[in-house]
């Protein structure tokens, strides 16, 4: 599944185009800007399984870092600090990683 199966191609560019700049990534505007917030809860988790590269059922430290090539090759990697609070705002339970029921969450809370 690609990611313009379930957000749109043009949603896509605009959003990760608006944090090229680094140290600029929000991700609270970017879910919102990328459609994700509007989204059912069966495509946030869509979106979730797709960000989880590796398929171990959550989103690490280093995927997160790769987070906006998810969305699109043209994405930039996030900085170390970017990554940290992303994480940060998505693990709530401290355990260094973010679930699909976190992700839902965090996009939820944006």
């Amino acid at each position: 599944m690609a990611m313009t199966d379930v957000l749109s191609a043009e949603d896509i560019k605009k959003a990760v185009g608006a944090f090229s700049a680094a140290e600029s990534f929000n991700y609270k505007k970017f879910f919102e800007m990328v459609g994700l917030k509007k989204k059912s809860a069966e495509d946030v988790k869509k979106v979730f399984h797709i960000l989880d590269k590796d398929r171990s059922g959550f989103i690490e430290e280093e995927e997160l870092k790769f987070v906006l090539k998810g969305f699109t090759p043209e994405g930039r990697d996030l900085s170390d600090k970017e990554t940290k609070a992303l994480l940060a705002a998505g693990d709530k339970d401290g355990d260094g990683k973010i679930g699909a029921d976190e992700f839902a969450t965090l996009v939820a809370e944006s």
